[in-house]
């Protein structure tokens, strides 16, 4: 073989392996052309897409995919009422340290999650709630902490039962509260004076939820420190974004045993040695959420029209690269989504979308050579009045990702939109 014939035939097998192995990746925003079309008789079905879209386990999320169920932070402001002789509450210095360092304890319970004391020796998932509470000054006016001190006889004093009882009076609220429209007014207020005198009256740790206000009471007067009263802030939380009383096997989960709801296991032969610890029960722990309670939170929060989305800071508006979500293996998506970053379908990736996902704005969909986006009769959109960029569809030769539409498929308010 000559010198020259080994050349030419080490040449072609250089430029062959380039062509195979040395490909560049091609990118462009998806057309119709590129997009698989099945119309909605094909697999559309009301019943299930209905589930699909509304059944809470479909609104909870996994430690090691924390991007597709982002942390969302509710918006909250104190009120600290006293009266005019400023003997009946937290002065402002002592107030302001009390309530911050409330809901720090209130975080951490929601960071942590406890795993459930009932049913005894279960094995209830123990999931992250991805909930916090976020202390917030009113959104124009400067120099406001977002906590604010009231003095006022008349509606200074709460009285939780008894025939003068006004925990569902709303007068303080109509007075005091400020942006009612978009924070949750937390209101703390002693209990009166004649009521704590009373034997019969408990002027404990108490509060109420009332649409997306709440009244809590027992903070001052009984002298206990914050971390004891950051269980009842919870629980009444919990009221304003869906969750119903845990014990008594009508609260729509399945995960929460009906009991009989004491206090401790020590106070009732009927309770044993184990007494719950769920949050949206009563009693002395209040730090564990369930699978399904965490999931109707955030199906509350997920929807467009629900009191409690509209309590809440809009971390999905701006884009967030660092909270991209990478798709590798098969995935469904049940359940609405708020996402803060990008949506990349790797090689070899399948995501199916069945229910609403909001874009932040000029945030994209990624589907890469060798990955299948499947959007089912689902809105992809901004919720926030921008655009998203649209689909990005990646090829490599021959090689390209695969794009499906069924049924009731959209993509609005998308800069790159599929014509």
């Amino acid at each position: 073989m000559s010198t020259l014939f080994k050349f030419m035939i080490g040449a072609i097998l250089i430029v062959l392996l380039a062509n195979s192995c040395g490909q560049s990746v091609q990118r462009r925003f998806c057309q119709t052309a590129d997009v698989d079309i099945i119309p909605s008789s094909y697999t559309f079905n009301k019943a299930v897409r209905r589930k699909m879209c509304s059944d809470p386990l479909a609104y909870t999320t996994k430690h090691e995919r924390p991007h597709e169920r982002p942390v969302r932070y509710i918006r909250t402001n104190f009120h600290i009422v006293n009266t005019s002789s400023g003997k009946h509450n937290f002065k402002e210095e002592e107030g302001i340290t009390y309530i911050k360092n409330l809901v720090n304890n209130a975080n951490s319970d929601l960071r942590e999650n406890a795993k459930m004391n009932l049913p005894v020796g279960n094995d209830t998932p123990v999931l992250p709630p991805n909930l916090q509470l976020q202390i917030v000054p009113h959104l124009t006016k400067r120099g406001q902490k977002g906590i604010y001190f009231h003095q006022d006889d008349e509606l200074c004093f709460y009285v939780h039962r008894g025939k003068n009882k006004n925990l569902f009076d709303r007068e303080v609220i109509k007075k005091y509260a400020i942006q009612e429209d978009s924070v949750v007014n937390v209101f703390v207020l002693p209990h009166h004076p004649d009521s704590v005198a009373s034997k019969t009256y408990r002027a404990g740790g108490v509060g109420v939820a009332l649409g997306t206000n709440m009244k809590l009471s027992g903070m001052f007067e009984s002298g206990r420190p914050f971390w004891h009263f950051r269980k009842v802030l919870n629980h009444e939380m919990g009221h304003i974004l869906g969750l119903q009383h845990a014990w008594t096997n009508y609260d729509g989960c399945d995960d929460t045993p009906k009991h009989a709801n004491c206090w401790t296991g020590v106070k009732s032969a009927e309770c044993g040695e184990v007494y719950s610890n769920n949050m949206m029960d009563y009693n002395a722990l209040q730090k564990a959420l369930t699978p399904c309670q965490i999931g109707k939170i955030h199906r509350s929060m997920s929807d467009l029209n629900h009191r409690a989305r509209k309590m809440l800071v809009p971390t999905w508006c701006q884009l967030d690269t660092a909270k991209s979500v990478f798709i590798r293996d098969s995935v469904v998506w049940r359940g609405a989504r708020d996402l803060e970053g990008h949506i990349a379908v790797l090689k070899g990736g399948v995501l199916r979308i069945a229910c609403r996902v909001s874009m932040p704005k000029n945030a994209k969909i990624v589907v890469e050579e060798g990955a299948t986006l499947i959007i089912e009769n689902a809105l992809i959109h901004n919720d926030c009045g921008d655009e998203w960029q649209g689909i990005e569809l990646r090829t490599r030769g021959n090689e390209k990702g695969i794009i499906q539409f069924i049924g009731d498929a959209r993509l609005e308010d998308v800069i790159h939109n599929v014509k």
